[in-house]
């Protein structure tokens, strides 16, 4: 999952230049270019609107090209042209009105395709790029998270999940971990009873990294990720219809490991720790059933009010140990609820945060990254619909409401007091093709939270290296 190459070269010198303009400057760009194209442009009546593409011509064929920007400042407006500009030789994107590192971005999300099992009809467009290197990291990590989504649940059990996070973590230098059999039902129980059911073996694996120049004391950020690499629902069978996407119950797994791989690639002074349940939810002797009782990694006891809210079975352990380290924020990504689609749609992430200075950071870098999420509340009046007459707590509530809240509150349970936590409930998957993102598994708020990890870890280190007064 990590050898894929960018459709990237260096050397810009015989590109073709790709014009991106607004309506606004078109006139300029229209005086600039040489009279025949001028003409051509004016000839086709193009007026700059968003995604509107023109091929100039040349003395030998195409000589470049003008996009139309309209009023879209998203990577997405160059999100269409590695799919419609000529594959042949290289493009470079002339600046203009326009981020040039969202340019770059932009291009390479819409240059993706899933081609492990079938060759796509033609090669994306190459893009020339001088720099960039942020850019071309966020790319790399979307194409690997949406590899590992769109991958079939038959090649990617949780064993071969967990490889590919201690394939990661070796190709950064970070320490990794995999842990099943007897360990892991001793120290994750939770992990243990979902993936019971399966043939397949649950596993936690995940790693420990440093930045080059953090030390001990450095500030901690913990990831904590659901990766059920198939959700059949258990005893409390999923209908044929709602499993058809359930390869992408791993995507929480897939997008942790998109955040490390942007972070240890930007050399952050941080101390990072990951852990991932790799676990298959299938229905067999062996399953836990509908009102069974667990014990946890935390102590508590969690009656099983209903088999296919396993994903909060999943991270509450994990979140357990985490949450005792003490970190400078815990953050986990989950497919978790259908309840968080309802109320935002496909587009938005939901967010829930104990920290009022992250939930703020995570949410403005989500606009100013184009990599949005919509907060919820962690509403505590809620939080008795989880009693159980049998155990310290039910794994669902048998009210029909607000069941992203009540999942949010069932995994707040198992944290250490005074965490910083934050909980991304995704989608992960784009249901048709859009500019800049193809159809199938998609790496959500990425690029958010690594932008809002990095802005507070600006604010930390200024703080302490203020003299004290």
């Amino acid at each position: 999952m990590l050898d894929r190459s960018l459709p990237v070269v260096a050397d810009c010198s015989s590109a073709r230049p790709v014009h991106a303009v607004r309506p606004a400057g078109l006139g300029a760009l229209l005086a600039a270019l040489p009279q025949a194209q001028a003409d051509w442009v004016r000839g086709a009546g193009f007026a700059a609107q968003a995604l509107e593409l023109l091929l100039l011509p040349g003395g030998d064929g195409v000589a470049g090209a003008v996009l139309g920007l309209g009023a879209d400042h998203s990577p997405f407006a160059f999100g269409d042209l590695a799919n419609k500009l000529p594959s042949a030789g290289a493009w470079r994107i002339e600046p203009g009105d326009f981020d040039p590192a969202g340019a770059t971005l932009g291009f390479l999300l819409g240059a993706y395709r899933y081609d492990r099992l079938k060759r796509a009809p033609r090669a994306p467009a190459t893009l020339a790029v001088s720099g960039q290197e942020r850019a071309l990291s966020e790319a790399a990590a979307t194409w690997m998270v949406r590899d590992l989504v769109n991958t079939p649940s038959n090649l990617l059990g949780p064993s071969e999940l967990a490889a590919a996070a201690v394939e990661l973590a070796l190709h950064y230098g970070a320490t990794p971990f995999r842990i099943e059999g007897d360990a892991l039902t001793a120290s994750y129980p939770t992990v243990a009873a979902v993936g019971r059911g399966s043939e397949r073996a649950p596993v936690v694996a995940g790693f420990t990294w440093r930045g080059s120049a953090a030390g001990p004391a450095s500030p901690l950020v913990s990831l904590c990720g659901k990766g059920v690499c198939f959700d059949s629902g258990g005893y409390d069978l999923k209908p044929a219809a709602s499993m058809l996407r359930m390869k992408k119950d791993m995507a929480g797994a897939a997008t942790v490991l998109g955040i490390a791989r942007i972070l240890m690639q930007a050399d952050l002074p941080i101390r990072l720790a990951v852990r991932l349940g790799c676990v298959e939810n299938s229905l067999s002797g062996h399953a836990m059933r509908p009102l069974d009782v667990v014990r946890t990694r935390r102590g508590l006891t969690v009656e099983i009010g209903n088999t296919d809210a396993e994903g909060r079975l999943v991270l509450c352990d994990l979140l357990a140990e985490a949450s005792d380290e003490h970190p400078d924020l815990l953050l986990d990504c989950a497919t978790l609820t259908g309840a968080a689609r309802v109320a935002v749609g496909p587009d938005l992430p939901v967010l829930f945060a104990t920290d009022e200075d992250w939930a703020a950071r995570l949410l403005q870098a989500g606009r100013d990254r184009d990599d949005p999420m919509w907060r919820l509340p962690l509403w505590d009046g809620y939080d008795s619909w989880l009693d159980s007459r049998v155990a310290d707590l039910n794994n669902v509530s048998s009210k029909p409401f607000a069941g992203a809240v009540v999942a949010a509150l069932f995994m707040r349970r198992f944290l250490a007091p005074n965490t910083p936590w934050a909980h991304l409930d995704i989608y992960a998957w784009n249901d048709a093709d859009r500019s800049g993102r193809p159809e199938g598994g998609e790496a959500q708020a990425i690029r958010a939270v690594c932008s809002a990890i990095e802005s507070k870890m600006i604010v930390m280190q200024g703080d302490r290296n203020s003299p004290v007064t």
